[in-house]
C-alpha cells in the first residue's frame, strides 16, 4: 500500500503549495483539498472513496468539482465518508443546490453520482488490504483524524487539531505505527490565534507529543505561507530530538 501527499500546506500561493489531500493508492482520498486538482481526468475517475476528516474548505475544496468532472465516467457512485456530523455539513451547506448541486441525488435518486457513507470514530473501515479508522480530534468543528493500515505498518493522519488527550490514547493502541503526520499551523508567536483556532503550534505540539508512545517518523503538515521556515525552526528547537520533518507535495510513504 502507498499513501502519497497531494497537498499539505496551510494555504495557497504557487505551484508548490496545495491544500490538504492524501492518496491511498489510486482509489481513496483523505480529504480533498486543492491538491486533487493536479491528479489527471483518468486518475481522478479511479477515486472510489473520499473520507472526510472536517469541513473547512482547504480539506473539501475539490470534493465537489471531483464529483461533478467524473461522476458520468463512472458506474458506480463516489462514495463520500464521514461522521454523520459531516455528513450533515456538507449536505446543508455545499450539496444543497444554491452552492452546488446535490450530487447524492443527481442525475437520478436511483443512480446517483455519489453517495455519503457515516463511519464513527474508532470504527474500522476495510477497503481490501487497507483499514481506515477514524481519530479523535478536537477543533473548530466536527473533526476526525484518520488511522490507515496495511496488515503490517500503519500511518496516522491527524486532520486539523488542537489539544486532544483522546487522539494519543488511540494511536498509542497501533502497535505498528510506523508513521505520525500532525498539523502544526501557527508559529509561537501565534500561540493565541492557534488555541482560538484550535490548532498547534511547536510549544503546544511539544506538550503533545509528550503522549506518544511509539516510535514513529514524525512529519509536520499544515504550515502556513510565509511562515514555514519559522515555524520549523521553532519545531526544531521544541522536538528536535524526535528528528520532525516537513511533510512535502508528492512525498510517499509505503505500508
Amino acid at each position: 500500500m502507498k499513501v502519497r501527499i497531494l497537498g499539505c500546506s496551510g494555504g495557497i500561493g504557487g505551484r508548490h503549495l496545495r491544500t490538504t489531500s492524501l492518496i491511498v493508492d489510486h482509489d481513496i482520498l483523505i480529504d480533498a483539498g486543492t491538491g486533487v486538482g493536479d491528479l489527471p481526468i483518468a486518475d481522478l475517475a479511479q477515486i472510489d472513496h473520499v473520507f472526510i476528516t472536517h469541513t473547512h474548505l482547504d480539506h473539501i475544496a475539490c470534493l465537489p468539482l471531483l464529483v461533478d468532472t467524473v461522476g458520468d465516467m463512472r458506474n458506480k457512485p463516489l462514495t463520500v465518508h464521514g461522521t454523520a456530523e459531516v455528513i450533515a455539513i456538507l449536505r446543508r451547506h455545499v450539496f444543497n443546490w444554491a452552492v452546488w448541486p446535490d450530487f447524492s441525488e443527481t442525475p437520478t435518486p436511483e443512480k446517483p453520482f455519489m453517495r455519503f457513507e457515516t463511519i464513527k470514530v474508532k470504527e474500522p473501515v476495510v477497503l481490501g488490504a487497507r483499514t481506515i479508522t477514524a481519530l479523535p480530534a478536537s477543533h473548530t468543528v466536527p473533526a476526525v483524524g484518520y488511522s490507515i493500515r496495511s496488515a503490517t505498518a500503519g500511518l496516522v493522519f491527524s486532520g486539523d487539531t488542537t489539544v486532544c488527550p483522546e487522539l494519543w490514547v488511540e494511536v498509542n493502541k497501533i502497535r505498528d505505527l510506523r508513521y505520525l503526520i500532525i498539523e502544526c499551523a501557527f508559529s509561537n508567536r501565534e500561540r493565541r490565534l492557534a488555541e482560538m483556532s484550535k490548532h498547534l503550534c511547536p510549544s503546544m505540539l511539544a506538550e503533545e507529543l509528550t503522549q506518544l508512545e511509539r516510535d514513529a517518523e514524525i512529519f509536520i503538515t499544515h504550515l502556513k505561507p510565509g511562515q514555514i521556515e519559522l515555524t520549523m525552526l521553532e519545531v526544531e528547537d521544541s522536538i528536535g530530538e524526535l528528528r520532525p520533518r516537513m511533510l512535502q507535495n508528492n512525498q510517499v510513504f509505503d505500508l
